[in-house]
């Protein structure tokens, strides 16, 4: 898998780079907007770790002008915790959000659980219901005929509630079953805030799917045509 950083940070981008091609990634670097402007004209990727604040441009930016070009997932890395922030990459499509400053397993963890998932970890089935129809195979979505796009960590999301149908699934099982991991990675912000964005995305007023079971977590209440 071909992995672009984008990091102003020297030390930083050496130090991530390094411990992904560690781990058998082909990682190339930029430094700047410019530079990683022109790594992704150039060059095909399937991941980029793109800084939010760039000396020349911000990682919104790149985000915006290249996300209707390419499929590339990103996760962004930003010294900003700011939810506003948080949920404006989350909205241009980003698949996780990392703080700085972080613990560097705690980082590749998060990179090899999503490109575990993009190289096939979810379920392959297609979930229609006359409104939504989901094709987790084909990765597209739609609500009442209208191309709707989802994340990665978005449609693993809808799996895993699918695959438990009627059926209430606590925040830390969700967080485990996600994340592919028995240690709590991702704080459970991030869990509500996908929560909220994949209602955003599929519920109308005639449907919602996903229902909040209060103290304990959340359960998936649609249903499929009968095929």
């Amino acid at each position: 898998m071909k992995i672009l950083i984008v990091e102003d940070d020297k030390v930083m981008n050496q130090t991530l780079g390094y411990n992904l091609s560690s781990e058998g990634y082909d990682v190339s670097s930029a430094y700047n907007f410019k530079e990683a402007d022109r790594a992704l004209a150039q060059n095909k990727f399937q991941l980029i770790v793109l800084d939010v604040n760039l000396p020349d441009g911000n990682g919104f930016d790149l985000c915006k002008k290249w996300c209707k070009t390419i499929k590339t997932h990103i996760v962004f890395l930003t010294a900003n915790d700011l939810e506003s922030d948080m949920l404006k990459g989350f909205e241009l499509g980003a698949e996780d959000y990392i703080t700085k400053p972080f613990h560097i397993s705690v980082f590749l963890k998060k990179i090899a659980v999503l490109t575990k998932n993009t190289k096939g970890g979810i379920g392959k089935h297609i979930y229609d219901d006359g409104h939504l129809v989901i094709d987790f195979a084909r990765r597209k979505a739609s609500l009442r005929e209208k191309e709707i796009e989802l994340s990665t960590s978005e449609y693993n999301m809808i799996d895993v509630l699918l695959k438990n149908c009627h059926m209430v699934l606590t925040r830390q099982v969700l967080l485990e079953k996600l994340w592919d991991s028995n240690e709590n990675f991702v704080d459970e912000n991030a869990l509500t805030m996908m929560i909220s964005r994949i209602r955003t995305k599929i519920d109308s007023k005639e449907m919602k799917y996903i229902k909040t079971i209060y103290g304990m977590g959340y359960q998936w209440i649609g249903e499929p045509n009968e095929e």
